[in-house]
């Protein structure tokens, strides 16, 4: 089966056309065990997951992202970048396109050429600040944004352990906490991060970014990735940090996310939609054998 392996600022995927995934056999049920054998850094191909290109019937094509774990998100920032320079280089979007994902209809442009991809421009829609929306199981307050006031978790405490973090919530399309922090670099993201995803106040688990204010327009961030751990990137979670950002008053219009693997520009005016522009690159392409997929057989 051929596949390859793209990555936005260090989150990298396996990508795969889902109809191959179907012709060797493997059931849509399986899909999420496919993510796992498949995204193995010792055993498989190597990733923070697996990310499937279907045909679409209302767009350019339909995206599926499977974490490392084999759970299924909704969205995927870095992926659908990766996904829109794939389509360009094969000629099935022009400079602006839109790919189906499972929050909804996305748009994306090719602004610029690298060695080995694009930079890509994507419409991420409005944040969602709603709890029941997010979800999230925690109190809301009424916060002016943009000229109009609205509902949103803003700064709310939440009990992990002995300790207390404050979080911000929003949705990108998928469940974001995020917690600004003094020193990001030094911040302890192993050990809490998976804490606060399977915090019962998320009933669908949450990624969870830490953020350092670096200068209004200069956020740091470190993301702890629902189903994958720690990455190296997370560009609906950078989104969310500057939502959060922007309604907690420390950030407007535009700032640049520094992530562990690169950085990300994010914009937004606090009422339409919410912009990000980052690299998409290909790592490597090739074969693997079907049998990488199917339970290994145990020696005697």
């Amino acid at each position: 089966m051929n596949f390859l392996k793209m990555h936005g600022i260090g989150n990298d995927y396996v990508f795969l056309r889902e109809e191959e995934l179907r012709g060797a056999g493997i059931p849509e049920a399986e899909f999420g065990e496919a993510a796992v054998r498949l995204a193995d850094r010792h055993t498989g191909i190597g990733g923070d997951g697996l990310i499937l290109v279907g045909e679409s019937e209302t767009a350019a094509a339909r995206m599926r992202i499977f974490n490392a774990d084999g759970s299924e998100a909704e969205m995927c920032g870095n992926g659908i970048r990766c996904v829109a320079s794939w389509l360009f280089r094969e000629g099935r979007i022009g400079e602006r396109g839109v790919i189906e994902t499972g929050a909804g209809p996305i748009t994306v442009e090719v602004i610029g050429e690298r060695s080995r991809g694009h930079d890509v421009r994507v419409d991420m829609g409005r944040p969602i600040f709603t709890p029941e929306k997010i979800p999230a199981d925690l109190p809301a307050k009424t916060v002016a944004l943009g000229g109009e006031e609205v509902e949103a978790i803003v700064a709310e405490p939440i009990a992990v352990g002995s300790e207390r973090f404050e979080v911000t919530c929003v949705s990108m399309g998928n469940p974001h906490a995020v917690i600004f922090v003094p020193d990001v670099d030094s911040f302890p993201v192993p050990e809490w991060g998976p804490r606060i995803e399977h915090h019962p106040v998320f009933p669908a688990r949450v990624n969870v970014e830490f953020v350092q204010v670096l200068a209004p327009g200069h956020l740091k961030q470190r993301t702890w990735e629902r189903g994958s751990g720690e990455t190296y990137a997370c560009g609906t979670g950078a989104s969310a940090v500057f939502a959060a950002a922007v309604l907690c008053g420390i950030a407007e219009k535009e700032a640049r996310i520094h992530l562990r693997g690169g950085e990300l520009i994010i914009s937004w005016d606090g009422e339409g939609d919410l912009f990000m522009t980052g690299p998409a690159e290909e790592s490597f392409r090739g074969t693997f054998d079907p049998s990488l997929l199917k339970e290994p057989e145990k020696d005697s």
